[in-house]
């Protein structure tokens, strides 16, 4: 992969903090709707799809421990790409998945990344996905990632998912939608970070149809500036399930933000909690951290990274 320019690596090392020349597991590295590189491993295979841009992964029944990396960036601007990515995940499998986008431009043409991914877990199968974005270069370039995600978990699997947006994307609408089995578990950490005039709305709904199933829904976000993000949930229980969603926001400056958590209980064994929390940095935390030295504007930083962590 030495034809990666710097804008590239440097988005790369930030989205999968890894140093890409030394990665030795599966990937396929997307630059501007192009594959730079693609490697496969004897457990892990990358083909490309036949009828929409973007790549089937398979990976065997009972892997053990592989990282499998699929980021993708855009540094050019007026590209609009998409792309729609399927894993395929044997049974007994554990495996992790680093992903993630990073858009760069410097000039006032938009630019754009839809990631489109399902997963298939077959029975007992564990994933941990990671996926961060961020948008660099110029703030009066528009940036625009809209990730979708389905997730289908047979019984006894498990898929946990941690999304980071950190900042520098005008606008992101974040889609997932999720169908859980028997003694199944889907966990989703989120964590937003909006500034300026940027806007992100989030839209969860998992269907509980296992016996025994269960899902924890965790949104954390910070809008400052006159940022805007919408959070909807809703987690439809169907069988014996428990399911928990919680949305914690910080206000700052102007930012705005709306919660919206719903709960559909079709089932009488199905146990359903939903928290929302709204609010300001609190003044005592700041206070605390000035008599440590801090400036105010540090203490903020220090308490917002703290709560995004």
């Amino acid at each position: 992969m030495s034809n990666i320019d710097k804008d590239t690596a440097d988005l790369l090392k930030t989205v999968t903090g890894l140093d890409m020349s030394a990665f030795t597991g599966a990937y396929n590295i997307r630059s501007n709707c192009m594959s730079l590189g693609r490697q496969s491993t004897d457990n892990v295979k990358i083909d490309s799809k036949t009828d929409n841009p973007g790549l089937d992964i398979h990976i065997a029944p009972g892997t053990k421990g592989e990282e499998v990396l699929i980021p993708a960036c855009v540094t050019k601007a007026g590209v609009d790409d998409l792309v729609y990515n399927d894993f395929f995940v044997g049974e007994g499998a554990d495996v992790t998945i680093i992903a993630g986008c990073g858009i760069h431009t410097e000039t006032g043409e938009p630019a754009r990344h839809s990631g489109i991914h399902r997963f298939f877990l077959e029975k007992g199968a564990s994933v941990r996905y990671v996926e961060k974005h961020i948008g660099t270069g110029s703030n009066e370039t528009k940036k625009t990632i809209d990730p979708q995600t389905e997730a289908y978990l047979g019984p006894d699997s498990y898929l946990e998912m941690d999304t980071v947006q950190l900042g520098g994307v005008s606008s992101s609408v974040r889609r997932t939608r999720g169908t859980v089995g028997d003694r199944a578990t889907l966990i989703i950490k989120e964590r937003l970070l909006t500034d300026g005039d940027e806007t992100a709305t989030t839209d969860f709904e998992v269907e509980m149809n296992g016996e025994d199933s269960g899902v924890n829904l965790i949104s954390r976000s910070v809008a400052r500036g006159n940022s805007y993000q919408a959070y909807r949930s809703n987690i439809i229980g169907n069988a014996k399930c428990t399911g928990h969603s919680e949305c914690d926001a910080i206000l700052s400056e102007n930012g705005r933000v709306d919660a919206s958590p719903e709960l559909v209980a079709n089932n009488r064994d199905a146990a359903l909690i939903h928290e929302a929390a709204i609010g300001k940095i609190a003044g005592e935390q700041i206070l605390k951290l000035r008599t440590l030295g801090l400036t105010e504007e540090e203490a903020e930083k220090a308490i917002i990274d703290g709560f995004l962590k």
